[in-house]
């Protein structure tokens, strides 16, 4: 049996994005409803944990941060010398609690996770005010994921905030062709929040397990609301596939342990059987899209019973689909890889020049560790050190540094 604060916790992150989207839908200011509804958050958090939950737990949520709205309103349009466009807006005395508990409207959800990626917005902003606004996460915690002082996050939300405030967007449904857009950046968001989450890119610990919980929570959310969409059921795919692995990704240290080194006896079955059936499912719909395709890939990982099972020629399929689809630069290193796995150590490093030739990867930690493993592989000791070294110089992840800098050492040990 959960503990009670944690019990409230969860049920409060649930319920947020439906509360704000219903304040959001009823009377529109997105900022102000988003302020509101934090404030009745809090009020929450405080008084279920002494005079437990209510039993409308939503209704209540509504009902606090619509008085609060009204008070925010009524300030704001004092300030701006439209107090009669407000009464006639909010009346006052206006009744907050008829219907307030009714079933969720579940475009409410939707809307609220596509006006966060608004294109306005630049992707750091599309990822904070997602997790404030549909995630549930305080300013506090946001700020944590990026690892800035709770003060920088409150500036860089307010600013989303009020970027989408200057847009004159309004709480409504975008047209379909804008809703495609946004809803690739809905799921680029949440994958760029899980992979945080999985790789941490600094700070003291490989792993954010929470942050991990959250992108996975968004993901079955964003699912239940289009469960006909292959592409959002292949993101949640690829996430669950992804995450079964994360008990055997660290070692007693928090160093990272390659895939092929891991302990296959940790990875988490029930998450591996759920993705594998999700991305099943996902691919029967027809042409794949890119998370689909990348599920697949973290399935055949997932379901080889030893590192040297893997069905490495389908893998190396699967990234060529992916080539022809996209030039992102991290699947083409993906693919050097797998061809390696496939050809051998020098037709990988092969291909590895033609994605340095790109310098976003160039700079990047990843193609060197990568390079090093093949160099290894290869039987280039001295080469692979090198590359061991600068990629412990490009990494800002503490964990990774040791981890690289071991394995130049044991390198040069060798040598010796």
């Amino acid at each position: 049996m959960p503990e009670p604060g944690t019990e409230i916790e969860g049920l409060l992150r649930d319920l947020a994005p439906q509360v704000l989207g219903a304040l959001a839908r009823r009377y529109g200011h997105f900022d102000l409803a988003e302020d509101a509804v934090q404030e009745a958050l809090i009020a929450a958090a405080s008084q279920w944990r002494s005079g437990g939950i209510p039993a409308s737990p939503r209704g209540w949520l509504i009902t606090v941060a619509s008085r609060r709205l009204t008070d925010l309103l009524r300030a704001e349009q004092a300030r701006r010398r439209r107090e009669e466009a407000a009464a006639r807006q909010v009346p006052v005395g206006h009744s907050l609690t008829g219907g307030a508990d009714a079933p969720p409207d579940a475009d409410d959800t939707l809307i609220l996770m596509l006006l966060c990626c608004h294109p306005a917005l630049s992707a750091a902003s599309q990822v904070a005010l997602t997790l404030r606004a549909a995630g549930g996460l305080t300013t506090a915690e946001i700020a944590r994921v990026f690892l800035v002082p709770e003060e920088t996050m409150t500036r860089r939300i307010t600013r989303a905030k009020q970027a989408i405030a200057d847009s004159g967007t309004e709480f409504t449904m975008p047209e379909p062709g804008e809703r495609t857009a946004r809803l690739a950046a809905v799921l680029q968001v949440i994958y760029l929040i899980f992979t945080e989450g999985y790789a941490s890119t600094s700070g003291p610990s490989l792993l954010r397990t929470d942050v991990c919980a959250d992108a996975i929570r968004l993901a079955r959310m964003l699912r239940e609301l289009l469960p006909d969409d292959a592409e959002v059921t292949g993101l949640l795919a690829l996430l669950l596939l992804t995450d079964a692995r994360r008990p055997a990704r660290a070692d007693p240290d928090g160093l990272p342990v390659p895939m092929a080194e891991q302990d296959r006896g940790k990875w988490d079955a029930a998450r591996i059987a759920e993705g594998t059936a999700l991305v099943t499912e996902a691919l029967r719909r027809g042409p794949p899209g890119p998370y689909q395709v990348q599920a697949a890939i973290a399935a055949l990982h997932d379901e080889a019973p030893t590192a040297e099972k893997t069905d490495w020629p389908q893998i190396l399929a699967l990234y060529e689909v992916l080539m022809q689809a996209s030039d992102n630069p991290v699947v083409a290193l993906n693919h050097a890889v797998a061809a390696a796995m496939v050809h051998g150590p020098r037709v990988g490093l092969a291909l590895l020049e033609n994605v340095g030739a790109n310098q976003r990867i160039a700079a990047a930690h990843r193609l060197h560790a990568v390079r090093a493993n093949l160099l290894e592989m290869a039987g280039d000791p001295e080469g692979a050190r090198d590359a061991y070294l600068r990629a412990a110089e490009l990494t800002a992840s503490p964990p990774h540094q040791r981890y690289l800098n071991a394995r130049a050492a044991r390198l040069a040990d060798r040598a010796r």
